[in-house]
């Protein structure tokens, strides 16, 4: 089964929508089933409500549940709640465990008491077990479906264990390990399962060096893990070393798109990131509180220009550069904020140490403000014919990029430190904060050299 882009499916689905219209069941079955989930999914969610109607006919709980688990996960809750309620609950019994517990977690109590009554027993205890944990953490996204053996089995009996379990594990590329209390003790890797002597102890193969992660942990924390260890799976345990479940690549790159997401929609200002069949009345709901707050620190910015309005008086020009100043100290600082919070998110703050990043944002500020200072003194010469009128404001230029830069990093940092989320100082946040610098900066320049400027 090979990728189709968006032209392909689209020829593929004239080929066989009409097998589906006509009720030509074993020829729409034949065509859909031969194509990947994810095209499968691509062309379920382009389909009107009356044929998505037809599909769920057409195809078992089993076959839809491939199909929902490769949606995107913003509209996957209109599927599942259009659906016959009992037929939704035998998809999400198909579903991957971690994967139907994303799914209930966005519904309310009531529905979800209702399809896990509805579903088998076996399914809906483990989902059960799963919903408990607490969002964002291991236990909220890892899966239970995974083959476990003994310590004291032997290779052979170890591998009829993994081809009868192997059908319902989410991966084997990893099998674990555990002693008679079901403690994690060793790992080992399906080659060197194939390869060891059918007589030898698995005790005797695995390895011992283990890296777990707790139940509790946070999923950022784990993506961070999984990456510098370049693990397919993770596996996660109790506090007395139980195995609980794994966690899996595929999960960890959605985790990965989820931070980068919500990390993005703080960075702009905005609680929750606006999603595009969202009315215009909750986009708003969600852009406002950040904007009032923008709005009271502006109208701090506008008070703070008020006290100047004498040194305003007597140089007028002098306001004809306070867009520039204001402007290129948000830029610096937003280009210093970004950098980070990126150095946090992938741990680079870590390593290098937060002293080292925040002296090397100082430098940059330092060789950036001087360069825009020299060449801005040097056009308003040119342009306005007075030099004190240019170094004033190169100077404010030069001390102000100084200044926003320090402040860009050094907010997240601190936040941080507090173990704040430090993408909460978004964008806007750290434009306004040195709005608000550069302000005092440049009029305090103005108003201590202004016999300079009459």
């Amino acid at each position: 089964m090979e990728h189709l882009d968006q032209l392909e499916r689209e020829q593929l689905w004239k080929k066989i929508q009409g097998a589906l219209l006509n009720e030509q069941i074993d020829e729409f079955r034949a065509e859909f089933l031969e194509m990947h989930p994810y095209d499968q999914a691509k062309i379920f969610e382009e389909q009107p409500e009356e044929t998505r109607f037809l599909i769920y006919t057409y195809l078992s709980s089993e076959e839809i549940a491939d199909v929902i688990e490769q949606v995107d996960e913003e509209i996957v809750l209109q599927y599942i709640t259009e659906m016959n309620p009992a037929f939704a609950a035998q998809v999400l019994a198909e579903m991957s465990v971690d994967d139907a517990v994303d799914i209930l977690n966005e519904l309310d109590k009531n529905k979800v008491a209702s399809f896990l009554t509805t579903m088998e027993q076996d399914a809906a205890e483990e989902i059960k077990t799963l919903l408990h944990y607490e969002e964002k953490t291991a236990g909220s996204i890892m899966t239970t479906e995974f083959v476990v053996i003994h310590t004291e089995q032997t290779v052979k009996e170890a591998m009829r264990h993994l081809r009868k379990e192997a059908p319902e594990a989410e991966t084997i590329y990893y099998i674990y390990v555990v002693d008679k209390f079901e403690r994690l003790v060793g790992v080992i890797s399906l080659r060197d399962l194939i390869i060891a002597e059918g007589d030898w102890l698995i005790s005797d193969v695995m390895s011992d060096r283990i890296v777990s992660v707790q139940v509790g942990e946070n999923q950022e924390d784990i993506a961070q893990m999984m990456r510098d260890y370049d693990f397919l799976a993770l596996p996660v345990v109790d506090f007395q070393d139980h195995l609980l479940g794994i966690i899996t690549v595929d999960d960890i790159m959605d985790v990965m798109d989820q931070e980068a997401s919500d990390d993005y929609s703080k960075l702009a200002g905005v609680s929750d990131m606006d999603r595009a069949d969202d009315n215009a009345f909750v986009s708003a709901k969600k852009r406002l509180p950040w904007l009032i707050i923008l709005l009271f620190l502006g109208l701090f910015t506008a008070s703070i220009i008020g006290r100047f309005e004498a040194t305003l008086d007597k140089v007028a020009i002098l306001a004809i550069f306070i867009p520039l100043i204001a402007g290129m100290a948000g830029n610096t600082g937003t280009q210093a904020l970004a950098v980070a919070v990126r150095g946090i998110a992938t741990g680079e703050i870590e390593k290098q140490g937060k002293w080292k990043i925040l002296m090397r944002e100082a430098a940059t500020g330092l060789i950036t403000g001087m360069s825009c200072g020299f060449v801005i003194t040097v056009v308003i010469y040119f342009w306005q014919g007075d030099i004190f009128l240019g170094m004033l404001v190169g100077i404010s230029i030069m001390t102000t990029l100084i200044a926003a830069t320090i402040a860009g990093a050094l907010v997240p940092l601190v936040m941080h430190r507090f173990n704040v989320d430090p993408a909460v100082a978004s964008g806007p946040f750290i434009t306004t904060i040195n709005d608000i610098i550069s302000v005092l900066i440049y009029f305090g320049l103005a108003t201590a050299f202004m016999n300079l400027l009459l």
